[in-house]
């Protein structure tokens, strides 16, 4: 039921006449070491590295297109320069996954050109008509439909429409020369922030793969105590499940964007938000009922001890099968349990020969190992399209 770790080679046997170790420390202290620039090149290449500091890496993403948005406006004196770093702010200030880039570069582009072109449209008619109640009518019921649009899918595009209306016309008494700068600002904005969006992206795929090994490992960790009869802080467990609660909404919002970047129907990873929701509950129930008292943890211990011992193999191996995709395989196993004849033995034993008050608790823990496996043949399943790493690795094999 758990995923093998790959084989260790054997060490060489050492040179007659040197101490043991000898050739290790040797070939150490000789091996070439990574530069400054090479250490710093394989962390902005790490994907873990960049999941865990992507507020940093978003910071400076926007940092860096500020300067350029500076530099192509006002660095060469074009009027108006400022609304582009405006722009700017407004389209890449939040952070996006590498899913979500295309969907909202392209709402990003349609709400600025049609903001732009009514923004146009209102100076026009304030030189034809010359009636600045007649524009502040029109500013409003544009504000209001935006607004009526604003909350449902095409949100984004009706907010950017209304603030690049503003920008572009201000209250209706620009020039129409000031409305054309303008909207070339908004546009020079537009590419920029584009441009910066597809650098260094942070793909949902790295967040969901994280956050889910993570909650494996609180699991396994968990389960282990509790069928170990090690003692629990109440604290300390509500704590934990308050954790994993927020790594599970986490791992909601970020499916559609992982649905995207991988090619994976939406209901398949549902199927495993799911199976991961009901072990959490699960879980949760087995650790505040019968098993919250120690005695019946201890009872329970014993003869559930090898079964849950391949429960926590299965959630561990998972878990480093998610977090090192590009060095670590799944192994179908051909059995759903521990192969081991303890294991076996504790399996057959019938449940009316349990004490009444472990009986619920053992049928629950069995129904968590079932959940357990079925959310490994689920992720083994689904493995060529999780496995970013094994992905790209392939790709110039195929070719």
């Amino acid at each position: 039921m758990a995923l093998a770790d790959p084989q260790p080679k054997p060490p060489g046997k050492p040179v007659t006449g040197t101490p043991p170790g000898t050739n290790d420390a040797v070939a150490a202290r000789l091996a070439p070491r990574r530069t400054r620039i090479g250490r710093l090149v394989r962390a902005v290449t790490s994907p873990y590295y960049r999941y865990r500091h992507a507020k940093f890496f978003h910071s400076l993403r926007v940092g860096l297109a500020m300067l350029v948005s500076i530099l192509a406006t006002t660095g060469i004196d074009i009027p108006h320069g400022i609304w582009s770093s405006v722009t700017l702010l407004v389209v890449i200030g939040g952070l996006q996954h590498h899913g979500n880039i295309r969907k909202k570069a392209a709402e990003r582009a349609a709400g600025t050109l049609l903001g732009a072109t009514l923004g146009l449209a209102l100076i026009l008619q304030q030189n034809l008509f010359d009636s600045l109640t007649l524009t502040y009518v029109l500013m409003s019921v544009i504000a209001a439909v935006c607004a009526w649009f604003a909350i449902g899918s095409a949100g984004y595009v009706a907010l950017l429409t209304a603030i690049t209306m503003c920008i572009v016309a201000g209250h209706g008494d620009n020039m129409i020369e000031t409305g054309l700068w303008r909207t070339l600002n908004v546009l020079i904005g537009i590419a920029i922030a584009l441009a910066f969006s597809f650098a260094l992206p942070l793909h949902a795929t790295y967040s969901w793969r994280y956050l889910l090994a993570d909650n494996l490992r609180e699991c396994a960790r968990i389960y282990t105590r509790m069928t170990t009869g090690v003692p629990v802080g109440s604290d300390e467990q509500v704590a934990t499940f308050i954790r994993m609660g927020k790594r599970l909404v986490q791992l909601r919002s970020l499916m559609p964007s992982v649905a995207k970047e991988i090619d994976l129907p939406i209901a398949k990873l549902d199927e495993i938000q799911r199976l991961h929701r009901s072990m959490l509950s699960a879980l949760e129930m087995l650790s505040t009922g019968t098993l919250a008292h120690p005695d019946r943890r201890d009872a329970f211990a014993q003869r559930c001890g090898e079964e849950a011992n391949a429960v926590r193999l299965t959630l561990l191996a998972a878990a480093r099968a998610l977090r090192f995709a590009g060095a670590t395989q799944f192994r179908m196993p051909d059995a759903a349990t521990s192969s081991t004849p303890e294991a076996k033995q504790g399996a057959q034993i019938p449940c009316e020969e349990m004490a009444p008050d472990l009986q619920g608790p053992y049928w629950l823990a069995q129904r968590f190992a079932e959940q357990v496996e079925r959310l490994r043949a689920l992720l083994a399943a689904s493995e060529t399209n999780w496995n970013i790493e094994r992905g790209a690795t392939d790709a110039p094999a195929r070719q």
